[in-house]
Parts: C-alpha cells; structure tokens; sequence
C-alpha cells in the first residue's frame, strides 16, 4: 500500500484541540513507562535557511516518525513522516504547520491541568501570533477562564488577536499595553512569542499563578527573567534533556546558579505521580515546553487513522 500524503486542509478537516489534548496526555503517560524514545531536535544551517529534524519511536503505537522543517525570511515549512515498527514502511507524510500548533497548545493543557489551581478564571497572554492562539484554546478548554488580557509588540495585531480569541474561546479577551499588567493579578500566564528578552518583570506575579512558557527553543531567547525563574517554587518540562539543549530561558538562570536542573521535573513523571506539579495554592508554577518529536509522531498516527476512515490524502508513488 502507498504511503499516503495528506495536507495542511486535510489536517484541519480531521484533527482539533479536544482530540489532540487526549493524543498529548497519552504520549506523556507512555513516556514514563519507558515505551516511548524521544531524540532532541537537531539543527544545521546554510545561507539563508535553517533544517530543523527531530524524530521518536512511539512503541505503545507500533510506529516511528520525523519531524522535519525549514525556516527562511519566507517562513517556515513543516513535514511529518511515520513508519510501520515492523516493515519499516513509510505510511503517511504529512504537513505540519498546524498539527504543531494543536500538539504545543495540548502539552500545556495537560501541563495546566495538573499544575494550575483548579479555581484559575483569569489569564494573561503574550503573544498574538498562531502559537499563541492554540495556547489560549488549549487552556480555555481545561480551565472555566472568565477572563484574558493579552499583550504583544504590535497593538493592532493584539487588538485582532483579542477580537477573534473573544469569538472562538467564548470568553472575554482584551488587549493591554503593559507587559506588566498582562503579568500581574493573574491566575494562569501564557508567554508563546519569539521574544530574545524577558517579558515583563517576575516581581508583579501573583503568588499561585501557574505559567506556560512556550515561545523560546532557541538558546538566543527568553521570554522571562531570573526573578519568575527564582519565584518559581516547581518547574516542569515537556522533556528535560532536550531543555538542556535548548530552553534559552533556563540556560544562563542554571549556569548562574539560580536554578538547576535536577531540580526539575519532565512532565511525564507528573502526569506518573512520581512528582507533584503543584502541592499548594500559594506556589508559583512553571511549564517549560520546547515541543518533542514524540507528540508529532503521536498526532500524524492519529491523523493518518483519520484520513484512511475518511478516504482523505493522496497516494504517493512509493
């Protein structure tokens, strides 16, 4: 049988944010049983361009997989493959643009689910781009959020940004000048931006706020500073190895000494209950997601199963 190609409308036709939270939750589960490896994404470089590759066995699903993309002054251009465990056999190659978007926003679901307070009503966002819009989804549909107000550089991008969020998360969504305030009195506070400097200043956190901090896989950026690092009182990572590789917000905190490592959890021991993601209603936690191959693998399985039940994709030559 080919290996079957679907698109980015094919994706959006079988795939949404409910779907992908439960995918999400289950990678994280499976990788603390050990059936699930996971290498760290790998970057190499030529005028102009960037190829970004990462890749994972997902056991419990009999399938491997990439993920592979580009990144130029153009944009970004994003492909994910999976294998058959036992033949080896290519089954589907898909496009990943907004498969990635799903599966970073459903990381910090799970995360949100088990590490913000269960009475959270009120959120701050930094960012307006598409990341950002998955993020504010994913945590809408874990959190009974009453109220949001975002913040990012361009005003008039924010402003759209906060009209169309209001319509699709059923829930009110202002856009703010101040970094600060975005920060401050708030409940949950989501950082999904390209940012190379921290957002705003860690001192205006409410104590109790839980964080998802998601735009920075680069060691060139952060998006918060030393003192919300400090503050926090538990810090999680979606994989903790590939943070070391390249979470940019943790690099220069560790080599200070104003946190460690080992101090850390991956998100897949608490999901485990071999560690705790928040034990009182006072601590500051924090999500640190650089996003793994493991959840791309999961969600092009899922899609590919999709596809065949629907008859979507097309066949490709081999």
């Amino acid at each position: 049988m080919a290996a079957l190609y679907l698109t980015e409308d094919d994706v959006r036709s079988l795939m949404d944010m409910e779907k992908s939270i439960l995918i999400t939750h289950k990678v994280f589960k499976e990788l603390a049983t050990g059936r699930v490896m996971n290498a760290p994404r790998q970057r190499v470089r030529a005028p102009g361009i960037m190829l970004h590759t990462m890749s994972a066995a997902n056991e419990y699903l009999h399938y491997v997989g990439w993920k592979a993309y580009t990144t130029t002054k153009e944009g970004a251009r994003f492909h994910v493959a999976i294998y058959d465990q036992e033949s080896g056999e290519m089954k589907a190659l898909i496009e990943g643009d907004f498969l990635g978007q799903l599966r970073t926003g459903a990381a910090s679901a799970v995360a949100t689910e088990y590490m913000a307070r269960p009475d959270s009503k009120v959120v701050g966002m930094f960012g307006s781009g598409l990341q950002a819009r998955t993020q504010l989804q994913a945590v809408c549909m874990t959190r009974k959020i009453e109220f949001v107000q975002v913040y990012s550089r361009n005003f008039e991008n924010c402003s759209r940004f906060a009209e169309e969020m209001t319509e699709l998360c059923d829930v009110e969504v202002s856009a703010c000048h101040s970094p600060d305030e975005t920060a401050a009195e708030k409940d949950i506070v989501i950082c999904a931006t390209t940012s190379k400097a921290p957002l705003f200043d860690g001192r205006v956190l409410d104590e109790g706020t839980h964080l998802n901090v998601i735009g920075s896989n680069h060691r060139s950026r952060r998006e918060i500073d030393r003192t919300t690092i400090k503050r926090a009182d538990v810090i999680v990572c979606d994989d903790i190895e590939q943070c070391k590789i390249e979470a940019g917000d943790f690099m220069q905190p560790v080599e200070e000494g104003i946190t460690d490592w080992r101090l850390m959890h991956n998100l897949s021991d608490i999901i485990a209950e071999r560690e705790t993601g928040r034990a009182t209603d006072d601590q500051v936690t924090l999500f640190k997601s650089v996003g793994i191959a493991a959840e791309d693998v999961a969600m092009g399985v899922q899609v590919y199963e999709f596809a065949l039940e629907e008859g979507l994709g097309v066949d490709l030559p081999f």
